[in-house]
């Protein structure tokens, strides 16, 4: 798919970019130029020492690979949002020490430890809101016909606080979570890609299902999928997964089991968190989380490979990849730059897209991708299962937003009690006191 007709070339931010995805990234981004035209590539990140092992090694991928685009790394706001297009926004606040306390606080208590569900979903949020208000509102100071596509996590409670916050904003929430499990459905049945399924999908960030899977064609895909997922989950194995680590490979094979508790649908592997939190903490060592084997894999991988990249002054060797994380964010700036009304995933308010939802509800949908942005397509009405699901952990979502905007005690507390992997509201309480002090550089103090 080229754009001949159309001379426009574009100027791309990425906001987060001493984040290990940001080699992905770029290296989708240098494939694409075809599709999506760039004349400017821009980081920018707080944290200067760590963006330049990134940023040197990206210097020259990007003089080897296309030279004509004009590369700069920055930690002024000022230069890094003016004169921009999109700003691809994956900020981590607090990196990974503050990750690890989400993760080891919990589990202390026998809850789930994770980043983006239960009560380290919550802390991780409250961290994230206002970094991410920052980010939106340098954007509308200095570019304010740019978009923002946010994959900064926990997804779900960034875009509750965004549409209250910044209502009118061009920011757009997604995920690529859905992506992923939809690469592994098209390998099952034996696509090329995501690309060839037509698709309808419900729920909320990290928390959704599949009712109904297609290809270009009309066969309806689903009795074959659910016969794979029942037996395999989404795992595959062989040489697709050759490089999965190992606790992806406990998460997409759950899957099966989470499939089990209803049958007429496709689950999000994330589910497996609220289904079986007993399992899950089970198969957990409170001493070595997903933290640590980042830390221990990718991150040593990523920036072990920046430096190789830099001492040897090239990057034509290079092991860095494109990934579905990356792609996915390429094909979303293509749809909107070039109003190609796309068929993806986004999260936005609910407005009818799922009948029997709160309307303010932060819904992951599929939207038709254009130059005005996502518009909402239809979904119909949530089962009984899933609407009990959806409307208990929204309103966990919605009380961590009200919590941290009225800067409550009590309202965070509810919060982590309501959470479905949290057992009681006494667990919940001493998970959260701790959760104060590890947080006390980042939260408001709570009254």
């Amino acid at each position: 798919m080229t754009h001949a007709k159309d001379d426009r070339k574009f100027s791309v931010l990425i906001a987060g970019g001493g984040s290990t995805y940001t080699p992905g990234i770029v290296l989708t981004l240098l494939d694409g130029l075809d599709k999506f035209p760039l004349r400017k590539l821009k980081f920018y990140d707080n944290d200067a020492e760590r963006q330049k092992k990134i940023a040197d090694a990206t210097a020259i991928l990007v003089k080897e690979r296309a030279p004509e685009i004009e590369f700069e790394a920055t930690t002024n706001p000022a230069e890094a949002f003016t004169d921009v297009d999109f700003v691809m926004a994956q900020i981590r606040v607090g990196k990974y020490a503050m990750r690890s306390q989400d993760e080891k606080i919990p589990l202390k208590h026998g809850v789930v430890g994770q980043e983006t569900t239960g009560p380290g979903g919550i802390a991780y949020g409250l961290r994230s809101i206002p970094g991410v208000i920052e980010l939106v509102d340098y954007m509308e100071k200095y570019s304010p016909n740019a978009w923002m596509l946010n994959y900064s996590n926990p997804a779900a409670i960034v875009a509750e606080a965004t549409r209250r916050l910044r209502p009118n904003s061009r920011i757009i929430n997604i995920c690529d979570m859905p992506i992923g499990i939809m690469d592994r459905m098209a390998e099952i049945v034996g696509l090329k890609d995501r690309n060839e399924l037509v698709f309808r999908y419900y729920g909320l960030n990290h928390f959704g299902w599949w009712t109904d899977v297609r290809d270009k064609q009309g066969n309806d895909l689903m009795p074959q999928l659910k016969k794979y997922v029942a037996k395999n989950g989404y795992w595959i194995g062989g040489k697709y997964d050759e490089g999965t680590e190992k606790s992806w490979e406990q998460t997409f094979k759950k899957a099966a089991d989470v499939y089990a508790l209803d049958p007429t649908t496709l689950p999000n592997t994330y589910l497996k968190y609220y289904m079986y939190p007993s399992w899950v903490v089970k198969h957990s060592d409170p001493n070595w989380t997903r933290t640590d084997e980042v830390e221990a894999h990718r991150q040593k991988l990523v920036f072990g490979e920046c430096a190789r990249i830099v001492k040897s002054g090239t990057a034509k060797d290079t092991g860095f990849k494109p990934d579905d994380h990356s792609t996915y964010i390429v094909d979303l700036c293509t749809a909107i730059a070039y109003d190609t009304k796309q068929r993806m995933l986004a999260i936005i308010p609910n407005e009818g897209a799922i009948s029997n939802i709160y309307p303010t509800a932060m819904v992951e949908v599929p939207v038709l991708f254009g130059a005005n942005g996502p518009e909402r397509l239809a979904m119909g009405k949530a089962a009984t299962y899933q609407t009990g699901m959806i409307t208990e952990q929204n309103s966990v979502e919605k009380l961590a937003v009200d919590a941290l905007l009225e800067k409550s005690y009590t309202k965070l507390w509810q919060a982590f009690s309501l959470c479905k992997i949290v057992p009681d509201a006494g667990i919940a309480k001493d998970i959260l006191d701790d959760m104060i002090v590890a947080n006390k550089d980042y939260w408001p103090e709570l009254k």
